[in-house]
């Protein structure tokens, strides 16, 4: 049975730093990706950021250069490293995961493609 379990939110001033985490189990696909999604009150789901088990990542333009996505595969760990924090990045975080690689695409692939997702985390940003 495949889990996903994410931690680290939490309320923060803007300017900020948090870095999210998510502890994946059950999972057997040696070609994956994994993602980060977010959804604020009253708004689609977006995609924030992904990185496939090749290391490719993809980011949303509006997090390129203030977060950063990796995984440590010794502790199936995924990470989301948030810096300089906006008010508009509040929403309750996802992560997810799919057996695929993003090689493809351009931009962070759509939340349809994933097929397992945690429970949420979420992040509060204050100005």
């Amino acid at each position: 049975q495949v889990q996903l379990v994410e931690s680290g939110g939490g309320s923060v001033q803007a300017g900020g730093s948090l870095r999210l985490s998510c502890v994946t189990s059950g999972y057997v696909y040696s070609r994956y990706c994994m993602g980060w999604f977010r959804q604020a009150p009253g708004k689609e789901r977006e995609g924030v950021a992904a990185i496939d088990s090749d290391g490719a990542t993809r980011y949303a333009e509006s997090v390129k250069g203030r977060f950063t996505i990796s995984k440590d595969n010794a502790k199936n760990i995924l990470y989301l490293q948030m810096s300089s924090l906006k008010p508009e990045d509040t929403a309750m975080y996802y992560c997810a995961a799919g057996p695929f690689q993003i090689r493809d695409r351009e931009d962070v692939p759509e939340a349809t493609a994933f097929g397992y997702w945690g429970q949420g985390t979420q992040v509060t940003v204050s100005s």
